[in-house]
C-alpha cells in the first residue's frame, strides 16, 4: 500500500465487478458464525492486547507460556487468561502445543502493527457503542450513534474538541495515520507550478499547512474549517512560530450560501470530500469552481475503495463508510472513484491528472475548471 506515486493517463471507468462466491457451503457457514460473534470476539482481541497477554507471548516466542505463567505475569486470574486465550485460538491470534501458548502472525499484527492499532482504537473508542444504532442512522440519514453516545451534535466534526481525552486521541490517531504518510509524496505534485497561495479546505489540526510551510519558505496557506477545528490548528501553528504564514478563515461547508474566498493558486482537499453527501460535495466543488482562475488547480486526495491493491484496504474502507453512517454525519461514505469523477464533472471541473499509490491507499486527483 506504500510506494512511489505514479501517474494514471487513462481515467476510463473501472469495472464495478467485485467479490465472488466460490467458497464451500461449510466455509460460508463458518464465516457467518464469525460475523455473528464478531462484536464479542473483537473485545476479546482487544483485551488480549490491553492486558499484556500478547506482549508476554511475544517476549517468550521461542518457548511459549502456560496459563499459570501468564496469569502471574499479567496479574489476571487463570480463568480470565483461559477464556481469552481460547478465544485467541479461534481468532488465530495464538496457538497452543502441549499447554504452551505462542503468538501467531495475526496476534503480532494486533499487538504491534500501527495500522491495526489505529483501526482497533478508532473502532473501540469512537464506533463500538454507536454502531448499535446503525439501523436508525440508515433510516433517518442522521448520525444516530453520535447522538446516543457523544451528544446532540449535527456532525462529529463539531463535537471533536468536546470529546473525552481517549476518544479524541483515537479519532485523531486514525485520521492522522492515513493522511500523514501521504503528505511527503504529494507536496512535489502540489508545488509543481510554484503556487504562492494555497487554500486548505477542512485543514483539521493544520498538519498539511505546516507541511507546506516547511516545504516552501514563500508559500502562504490558509485553512478553512469550523471554528473549533481552527482553534486546534492555531495552537499547533503558533507553537511552531508560523502564524504569519498560515491564515485561518472560519467556514461551515454545509452552508451552501457561504462562498469561498478568492485568490488561491491551489485549493487542497485531503480526506475531506468523503465527509459529505453527494449533493454536498457538488455544492462544495461548485463554490470552489466559482473562485478559481483558469490557471488555478484543485487537488483531491482520497482513498477510493475501488483503487485498492489489497483486499484488506478495501475491507477497511467499506467499514469506514459505516463510521460515517453511524457517527460522523449519517450521509457520506468512502467513494468509488467513478462516483467522485461524476460529481467533479457535475460541478464544472475536470480531472486533468490522476496519481495512484499515494501514502496508504490514496489517489490524488488534479482538477481544473472546464
Amino acid at each position: 500500500m506504500v510506494g512511489e506515486p505514479f501517474l494514471i493517463t487513462n481515467t476510463l471507468s473501472m469495472s464495478r465487478k467485485f467479490g465472488s462466491d466460490n467458497k464451500s457451503a461449510l466455509q460460508a457457514k463458518f464465516d457467518a458464525q464469525k460475523i455473528a460473534f464478531a462484536p464479542i470476539m473483537f473485545q476479546a482481541a482487544k483485551a488480549l492486547r490491553d492486558f499484556g497477554i500478547l506482549e508476554e507471548l511475544k517476549k517468550s516466542k521461542n518457548t511459549g507460556l502456560k496459563i499459570d505463567d501468564l496469569s502471574r505475569l499479567v496479574n489476571l486470574s487463570e480463568y480470565a487468561v483461559t477464556v481469552l486465550l481460547e478465544a485467541g485460538l479461534s481468532l488465530e491470534m495464538v496457538k497452543v502445543d502441549n499447554d504452551f501458548y505462542t503468538l501467531t502472525k495475526t496476534g503480532f499484527f494486533v499487538l504491534s502493527d500501527p495500522l491495526t492499532i489505529a483501526n482497533m482504537d478508532f473502532v473501540n473508542d469512537i464506533n463500538y457503542q454507536g454502531a448499535f444504532y446503525m439501523k436508525e442512522a440508515l433510516s433517518t440519514a442522521k448520525p444516530a450513534g453520535l447522538h446516543k453516545v457523544f451528544g446532540d451534535w449535527k456532525t462529529i466534526y463539531e463535537a471533536l474538541e468536546h470529546l473525552p481525552g481517549q476518544e479524541r486521541k483515537s479519532w485523531f490517531g486514525f485520521d492522522h495515520y492515513y493522511s500523514n504518510k501521504a503528505f511527503d509524496e504529494v507536496l512535489p505534485l502540489v508545488f509543481a507550478n510554484n503556487p504562492n497561495n494555497i487554500a486548505d479546505l477542512g485543514g483539521n489540526t493544520g498538519r498539511f499547512a505546516l507541511a507546506c510551510a516547511n516545504y516552501c519558505d514563500s508559500v502562504k496557506t490558509t485553512i478553512l474549517d469550523l471554528p473549533g477545528q481552527l482553534d486546534t490548528a492555531r495552537e499547533a501553528i503558533t507553537r511552531k512560530g508560523l502564524q504569519e504564514r498560515i491564515g485561518f478563515i472560519p467556514l461551515n461547508f454545509l452552508n451552501k450560501n457561504e462562498s469561498f474566498p478568492k485568490g488561491f493558486d491551489v485549493i487542497w482537499m485531503s480526506q475531506f470530500l468523503d465527509c459529505f453527501s453527494e449533493d454536498e460535495i457538488v455544492s462544495i466543488l461548485k463554490r470552489a469552481n466559482d473562485v478559481m482562475s483558469p490557471d488555478a488547480e484543485l487537488f483531491i486526495l482520497e482513498t477510493f475503495w475501488d483503487n485498492q491493491k489489497y483486499p484488506a484496504s478495501t475491507y477497511c474502507l467499506h467499514a469506514t463508510s459505516l463510521y460515517f453512517t453511524c457517527m460522523a454525519n449519517g450521509n457520506s461514505r468512502m467513494y468509488h472513484s467513478d462516483d467522485m469523477r461524476k460529481l467533479i464533472d457535475k460541478a464544472g471541473l475536470t480531472v486533468v491528472d490522476e496519481f495512484e499509490n499515494i501514502g496508504i491507499s490514496h489517489t490524488l486527483l488534479k482538477c481544473k475548471i472546464k
